[in-house]
C-alpha cells in the first residue's frame, strides 16, 4: 500500500509531497476487539467476502459535476492502468515526493499492496470528462498509522492525490477535485464524519488547496520524515462551505 504517514496531495498547483516513513497501513492488525471498538462496522468475515466493506466502492459512486468537468473516481486495475501510473510516478516532480519512480514493478509492487490487502485503501483513478488525470487513495485514517498522531474517530476517511501531467497542474484544479472528492466520501460513507489529509507543512500550495476545499488546519503533527499539516474537513460543517 500507501507508506501511511508518508504520501501527500499534488493538489492545485502543488506537487505531490511525500517523505520516507516506514509505517504502512497495512502493518496495523485489525483484531476482534479493534473491529469491535470502532462499532457497526464490518465483521472480519464480512470484510474477507467483500474487501470494500471497509471504505465502500467508488466504482459504484454517481460522478460529480464540477466546474472543471464531470469527475469520478475509477478504482483502479493495473493491467489496465499501470502503464499511465508508471508514467505519472516518473515525472519528476512526482517521484520527488512519492518515491516510487522505477520500472513498471515497483508501481505494481505499490498497487498490489492495496488491492490484494483488507480494504482498508482503495487506489483509484481520477476521471474528469472521461479522461484519466489523477491518483487517488482513498483510506481508512482510523486504521493507518496516522493515528497514532492525531485523535482519530472511528471511520475517519483520509485522501491521498496526485495530480498527472503538467497541463493538470496550476490551474486550481485540485481544490476542485479535493472539494469533490470530499463530498463523495460523505455522500457515500454515512458514518464518516471527518475527511483527513497530512500534506507537508513545507508545501504551502497544498495546504492552500486544502484550505480552499473546505479543510480547516487542526494541528501541526511529527510525522516519520516530516512535518505535517493536520488537515480535517467535517461533515457537519457541509452546509457553510
Amino acid at each position: 500500500m500507501h507508506q501511511a504517514d508518508a504520501r501527500t496531495e499534488a493538489t492545485a498547483g502543488a506537487e505531490p509531497a511525500d517523505d520516507t516513513g516506514t509505517e504502512d497501513t497495512l502493518e496495523l492488525r485489525l483484531t476482534e476487539e479493534l473491529l469491535a471498538v470502532l462499532g457497526d462496522g464490518p465483521t472480519r468475515d464480512q470484510m474477507r467476502q467483500d474487501p470494500s466493506a471497509l471504505v465502500g466502492d467508488p466504482a459504484a459512486w454517481r460522478p460529480a459535476p464540477t466546474g472543471a468537468g464531470l469527475f469520478q473516481l475509477v478504482p483502479v486495475e493495473p493491467e489496465r492502468d499501470l502503464g499511465v501510473l508508471t508514467r505519472w510516478m516518473n515525472d519528476p516532480a512526482v517521484a520527488a515526493f512519492w518515491e516510487l519512480a522505477g520500472s513498471e514493478s515497483v508501481t505494481a509492487d505499490h498497487l498490489r499492496r492495496q488491492l490484494d490487502g483488507d480494504g482498508r485503501s482503495v487506489p483509484c483513478l481520477g476521471v474528469l470528462d472521461g479522461r484519466p488525470m489523477s491518483y487517488w487513495e482513498i483510506y481508512r485514517a482510523d486504521l493507518d498509522p496516522l493515528a497514532r498522531h492525531y485523535p482519530a474517530r472511528p471511520h475517519d476517511t483520509g485522501v491521498h492525490l496526485l495530480v498527472g501531467g503538467v497541463a493538470n497542474r496550476g490551474r486550481g484544479i485540485g481544490t476542485v477535485l479535493l472539494r469533490a472528492v470530499c463530498d463523495l466520501v460523505l455522500d457515500n460513507r454515512p458514518l464518516c464524519a471527518r475527511v483527513v489529509a497530512e500534506p507537508d507543512l513545507r508545501n504551502t500550495p497544498s495546504v492552500a488547496a486544502f484550505l480552499g476545499a473546505g479543510f480547516r488546519l487542526s494541528a501541526e503533527v511529527e510525522l516519520p520524515g516530516k512535518r505535517a499539516a493536520l488537515m480535517i474537513r467535517e461533515r457537519a460543517h457541509r452546509a457553510q462551505l
